[in-house]
């Protein structure tokens, strides 16, 4: 039998990925008929970008899964028509590039590196940084990306805590959750870096009264997603000294409007929603297995809980 795979998303997306994913599906063995054109009736799983034309799921009535090609689904999962199962993606392309920028940044602040680059005036200045056991870093949200990222910057030497909405236990990691977890895994933190996915829970999760828990100084690191940040109350933080730098890579509204304080502000950094992609060929291999478990009667991978939103 012929599997029925309908890639929705923007057409440079297809581009990208009919012959990574064609690839992919015959290397597990998997008979596929891949396109972006398939009649409802035979579709049988839908590889899916969110800003895909596809928002009504009930016209595919042989429908198996998605499967996202986006780790986040927050405009996904909501969706009534979705009957059928909905898989995240979780691809090592994704984690690595995640780590490489999260450690990057965390290293940039705990080195003070921009007091050597950015040195119009020519300054001599004196001592050393801390060492990394010196210095404590939380990650809040502790799924694939976020326990990756803890378990590098335990290797660096760096003291890690986590908090998730579940508990997670993480070799190294000091892991806390629930309401009263957060403020445990945020007191007096040094850095915060926010990997968590953004649901009604999450959004502000930080806000005036968390910004208030960290250490003085403090620098916040946000590859996640925009609304898990207050943006008001960060620059009031800004503003104060109780937070010394914000790294944003992901906002509310992007591209961020060029009238946005963020642009102006010295202590924050904006970069243009960078900091981690899915890379097509290993994205590919993740949907290809998914397929192959959904044809062989196996669980699907990475699926996502509906009822909470990832």
């Amino acid at each position: 039998m012929v599997t029925q795979v309908l890639f929705a998303a923007k057409e440079e997306r297809w581009t990208e990925y009919q012959a990574p994913l064609t690839r992919a599906l015959r290397e597990v063995g998997v008979e596929a008929n891949l396109g972006t054109d398939l009649p409802n009736e035979d579709v049988e799983y839908i590889v899916y970008a969110p800003n895909s034309s596809v928002q009504d799921f009930s016209v595919f009535p042989k429908l198996k899964a998605v499967l996202n090609l986006w780790a986040g689904v927050e405009t996904v999962a909501p969706n009534k028509t979705l009957k059928a199962p909905l898989a995240r993606m979780v691809d090592h392309g994704l984690t690595q590039g995640m780590i490489e920028w999260v450690t990057g940044h965390v290293m940039r602040h705990h080195l003070g590196m921009d007091a050597h680059i950015i040195n119009p005036d020519r300054n001599w200045p004196a001592g050393a940084p801390p060492l990394a056991e010196q210095r404590s870093v939380t990650i809040l949200g502790l799924g694939a990306l976020g326990a990756a990222c803890a378990q590098m910057l335990t290797q660096i030497g760096f003291p890690v805590n986590g908090w998730s909405r579940m508990q997670k236990d993480i070799e190294g990691v000091g892991c806390y959750s629930g309401d009263a977890g957060l403020k445990a895994a945020l007191d007096g933190a040094d850095i915060v870096v926010l990997l968590l996915p953004d649901t009604p829970a999450t959004e502000n999760v930080m806000n005036g009264e968390s910004l208030g828990w960290l250490a003085q100084g403090a620098t916040i690191i946000n590859p996640g997603r925009g609304p898990l940040i207050d943006d008001d109350a960060l620059l009031v933080a800004l503003d104060s000294g109780q937070v010394g730098h914000a790294t944003l890579d992901v906002f509310r509204i992007e591209p961020l409007p060029q009238d946005h304080s963020f642009w102006a502000h010295p202590n924050v950094t904006v970069t243009p929603h960078i900091a981690s992609e899915t890379r097509t060929w290993t994205a590919s291999q993740c949907v290809a297995e998914n397929v192959r478990r959904g044809e062989a009667g196996e669980p699907f991978l990475h699926l996502v809980d509906r009822s909470v939103g990832y």
